[in-house]
C-alpha cells in the first residue's frame, strides 16, 4: 500500500502531509549522574530510566518501520506501550504500521488514540485529521486540522494547511480550500500535496492555464503519481494541446499500468 502523502512521520508522532518520511527519534536530552561531592552521587530516577527506555524502543521501532520490518516495529512499539501506556508516539507508529498493512480502520483507531493523548502536539492532530479526510470524514477532519494549527509553536503549519485545503476541496468548501492552499504554499512553495490540490481547484474553476502551472509545479516538486498525471492530461485536453495530453497518458500507461485510466477529455464523476 502506498503511504498516504498527507501523513507526517515523526520522531515524536509519525504527518499525513504532505509527503511521507521515515520516522526518526532524536536522542533524549537526559542529564547523567552529577557528582557534587567525593562520596555522593545522584542516580537517575526510575521514571527517568523508563522514559529513556521508551525513547530507545521507539527509536528502534522507527528504524524497523523505515526498513520495512513491520512485525519487529510493531513488537518494539508495543513494548514501549507496556512501559508507558500514554506514549502517543507508539500509537502513531502502530497507526502507520496498520496503514502500511492495509488495516485502515485499525490505523484510524491508533491515530485517534495518539491525538487524544497528545492534544498539545500539532503533528499528531494533523495525522488524525489526514486519516479522517482520506477515509470519508472531511468535515470532521477540518476540526482536527484547525486544532493542529491552533497549537502554539507548531512547527509544521504548512502541512496542516495543505491537508486542510485539500480536505476543504473534497467537502465542497472552495473558498476555504483556496485560502488554506495559498497559505500552505506561502510557507512551503514545494508542498506537493498543496500544489496538486491547487491544480485540481483551478481546474474545477475553469482556470486551465493556472491549473497547468500548478500541475507542472507539482510534477517538478516530487515523483508523479497516477492522479496527477490524469489531471495533467485533462488540463491539456481542455487547453486544446492534444500532444501534451497524449504525452501524459503515455507516461501514465508506462509508469502506472495498473491504474484505472481516465480517458483524455473525460472528467471522473
Amino acid at each position: 500500500m502506498r503511504p498516504d502523502p498527507r501523513l507526517v512521520l515523526l520522531a515524536g508522532a509519525l504527518l499525513l502531509a504532505a509527503c511521507s518520511k521515515s520516522p526518526t527519534v532524536k536522542p533524549p536530552k537526559i542529564k547523567g549522574s552529577e557528582q557534587i561531592a567525593p562520596d555522593y552521587r545522584y542516580s537517575d530516577s526510575e521514571q527517568t530510566k523508563r522514559r529513556v527506555q521508551v525513547r530507545e524502543l521507539l527509536g528502534l521501532a522507527s528504524q524497523r518501520f523505515a526498513s520495512g520490518e513491520l512485525a519487529e516495529a510493531e513488537k518494539q512499539a508495543n513494548s514501549a506501550l507496556k512501559l508507558d501506556p500514554g506514549a502517543a508516539d507508539a500509537y502513531t507508529l502502530l497507526g502507520a504500521i496498520a496503514a502500511r498493512r492495509g488495516n485502515i480502520a485499525q490505523a484510524g483507531e491508533h491515530y485517534r488514540r495518539a491525538a487524544e493523548l497528545a492534544s498539545d502536539r500539532g503533528e499528531v492532530l494533523n495525522n488524525y485529521g489526514a486519516w479522517l479526510c482520506g477515509n470519508g470524514y472531511p468535515a470532521e477532519a477540518l476540526v482536527w486540522f484547525d486544532r493542529a494549527l491552533a497549537v502554539p509553536g507548531y512547527r509544521s503549519p504548512g502541512a496542516a494547511l495543505a491537508n486542510a485545503g485539500g480536505c476543504a476541496l473534497k467537502s465542497g468548501q472552495r473558498e476555504r480550500a483556496e485560502r488554506d492552499l495559498r497559505r500552505a504554499l506561502d510557507i512551503e512553495p514545494g508542498n506537493a500535496y498543496a500544489l496538486a490540490s491547487m491544480a485540481e481547484y483551478q481546474y474545477g474553476q475553469g482556470r486551465y492555464f493556472e491549473a497547468r502551472a500548478f500541475a507542472e509545479r507539482r510534477l517538478a516538486a516530487a515523483p508523479a503519481d497516477a492522479s496527477v498525471l490524469q489531471l495533467a492530461a485533462r488540463i491539456e485536453d481542455r487547453l486544446g494541446d492534444r500532444v501534451a495530453a497524449s504525452r501524459y497518458q503515455q507516461r501514465l500507461r508506462a509508469e502506472f499500468p495498473q491504474a484505472a485510466l481516465v480517458r483524455t477529455g473525460e472528467d471522473p464523476q
